[in-house]
């Protein structure tokens, strides 16, 4: 519950409408086969319904997040305290071995949410596991030239050179380096492959969010009597911004269009689409992250995702080897799965 008070700015993002997801690979790098199979068990619609008859009516926002009408997380962990009424909370003790609790309840549920340095509960067991490794977060950047322009947000693209890791969305530009949708959905798609770098590894940003073609076909619309900050400042990019790239471009600040020529072009062409920064290490850890890895989903029956080896044990949510990007997306994957554990549980007795 902790944790579901400040996901979301405290605002707590319960789902996703999931428009313009146009496969469940790109809300979902890790786990894509167990949710497709758990939304049609319980789907964003049941999340809705569910939470509305409960006293939590949602909303829908323009990016297709769903929050409380109230934009109060707290209100949903009211309502979940709600909901247990009638169970008994043993609070203040540590499960030391899941082991021990299969010796002495009929069934036992894992839902310890993602973990960065594994799961010690379940040695012993020989439970396959896929290592852990954090996603979801930003990226420090030191540049100073870039990190000037603090405060923002540009609809961008960012990829990984080389590695075949791409994203799209709002990028903001911060203090420390970037961050915005677009490197939260990155860090995701790439949580290993940067896990294996150390965190350190080249960053191209597309300005125009379109490939080279689109911008100097863009560019050569724009009129030739302005020059090329005030037309671009007014209809593609900050002002702010534009200075930073036609600098990085190597060119002067005051410079005019008809100045540019093919070279001037090339450079400026160039930077917009592929403006290249090293990312040297991520945001440290805060309470509301997201782990890549955990219970492998191959040790699970992916119907009821009951344990293969221990009849009896089952897992929900993040422990499994499920996350997904910024948006909702790893909620829905919690109501998703825990429902389906508690209708098999149900379903057995």
């Amino acid at each position: 519950m902790a944790k579901l008070a400040i996901t979301g700015g405290g605002r707590c993002n319960l789902t996703n409408s999931f428009e313009g997801v146009r496969s469940l690979k790109e809300a979902y790098p890790r786990g894509e086969r167990v949710m497709k199979r758990a939304l049609k068990e319980f789907s964003v619609q049941d999340t809705l319904e569910w939470f509305t008859a409960a006293g939590v009516p949602l909303t829908l926002q323009e990016d297709h997040c769903y929050f409380p009408v109230s934009q109060d997380a707290m209100d949903v962990v009211r309502c979940l305290q709600r909901g247990m009424k009638g169970a008994h909370l043993q609070l203040g003790s540590r499960v030391s071995s899941v082991g021990e609790l299969l010796d002495r309840f009929d069934y036992v549920v894992v839902t310890t949410g993602g973990a960065p340095k594994g799961f010690p509960i379940l040695e012993g067991l020989n439970i396959e596991t896929v290592p852990t490794v954090p996603s979801l977060f930003t990226f420090n950047i030191k540049d100073k030239a870039l990190t000037s322009l603090m405060g923002l947000v540009v609809d961008s693209s960012v990829s990984i050179p080389g590695s075949g890791f791409k994203a799209d969305g709002p990028l903001l530009i911060t203090d420390w380096g970037l961050s915005g949708p677009a490197v939260l959905r990155l860090s995701s798609y790439a949580a290993r492959y940067l896990s294996e770098c150390g965190y350190k590894a080249p960053l191209s940003i597309n300005w125009l969010n379109c490939g080279e073609a689109k911008a100097r076909e863009t560019l050569a619309g724009i009129s030739r009597e302005n020059t090329a900050k005030m037309v671009i400042s007014t209809h593609i990019l900050p002002s702010r911004l534009w200075e930073h790239i036609v600098l990085k471009a190597g060119l002067r600040r005051d410079i005019r269009w008809g100045e540019l020529g093919s070279k001037g072009m090339n450079k400026l062409v160039a930077t917009l689409v592929s403006d290249n920064y090293l990312i040297e290490g991520k945001s440290k850890f805060r309470e509301e992250f997201v782990t890549c890895g955990g219970v492998s989903l191959d040790a699970v029956e992916l119907g009821t995702l009951q344990s293969k080896k221990y009849p009896g044990l089952y897992f929900a949510g993040e422990v499994l080897d499920i996350d997904a990007i910024t948006g909702g997306f790893n909620l829905q994957a919690a109501w998703s799965t825990g429902y389906i554990v508690a209708k098999s549980i149900v379903k057995s007795l």
